[in-house]
């Protein structure tokens, strides 16, 4: 489905996301796309820098620290699991990551400051170009879901609060098929669900890993890059990447 450029143009006008869709979007808008659908990792839609920044009110000498080793962990442990074959949900993963890092660290993990590290997952908000993007997608009839680690009920929850829960045709967690990304597993959950074939359906990643995992997996990838981390060395590219959700606007209307 191609975005509509008289459609464009009309909620462009209305200036709410004049400021996050830059013109090139404009001019492309008309084109047709073969993207059905777009399935999205967490984080191009839920901004996690409160994460770190409450990492760093509680422990202001050592947050820089035990942030990196928390999201190092974090990962870590979602990739021994699956190989493995012992999966466990990714809030309890979190959790388990948290308390590993603050130990190896010898940092003091109060229950009080282990409750606030852990309660701050489930109330994220979404990045400022969030909203106008998943309008437009919608106005233009592209099915839209959630593909992530994290669990049905952090999806909805962060969802719910940020008012955008309705946007989504499908919460697709990982714990469905009890392997995380890059696992094939975890990919074809979008496939299963829109029931479109892989090349249809774009996926927006957050991570560089995520962004190579999906291009393995076939799925046309736009990597918004919100932090400008560097490209993985894993001989796969994204086919477009960005800081901002613009880009996956224009990949799916070109």
């Amino acid at each position: 489905m191609s975005l509509d450029r008289r459609q464009l143009l009309k909620f462009m006008a209305g200036g709410v996301a004049a400021s996050f869709l830059p013109a090139s979007v404009l001019a492309r808008a008309a084109s047709k796309s073969d993207i059905k659908a777009i399935a999205f990792d967490a984080f191009p839609v839920f901004d996690p820098r409160p994460i770190f920044g409450l990492v760093k009110t509680l422990y202001p000498e050592q947050g820089g620290a035990l942030a990196k080793f928390w999201f190092t962990k974090i990962f870590g442990y979602t990739w021994l699991r699956t190989t493995g074959n012992h999966y466990k949900g990714f809030y309890s993963v979190i959790e388990d990551a948290l308390v590993f890092s603050a130990e190896s660290l010898k940092l003091d993990l109060t229950s009080k400051n282990q409750k606030q590290l852990m309660d701050v997952w489930l109330n994220l908000k979404p990045w400022p170009d969030v909203k106008p993007a998943l309008e437009l997608f919608k106005r233009n009839n592209i099915r839209l879901a959630f593909l992530s680690n994290f669990t049905e009920e952090m999806l909805r929850a962060n969802a719910r609060n940020s008012n955008i829960e309705n946007a989504f045709d499908f919460y697709l967690s990982t714990d469905r098929v009890k392997a995380y990304k890059p696992s094939p597993l975890a990919y074809q959950m979008g496939v299963d669900a829109f029931d479109l074939p892989k090349e249809k359906i774009a996926f927006a990643a957050f991570a560089g890993w995520d962004a190579a995992g999906a291009k393995w997996f076939g799925y046309p990838t736009v990597w918004v890059d919100r932090l400008g981390s560097p490209a993985e060395k894993l001989g796969v590219k994204p086919d477009r990447t960005g800081k901002g959700i613009d880009q996956l606007v224009d990949f799916v209307s070109t």
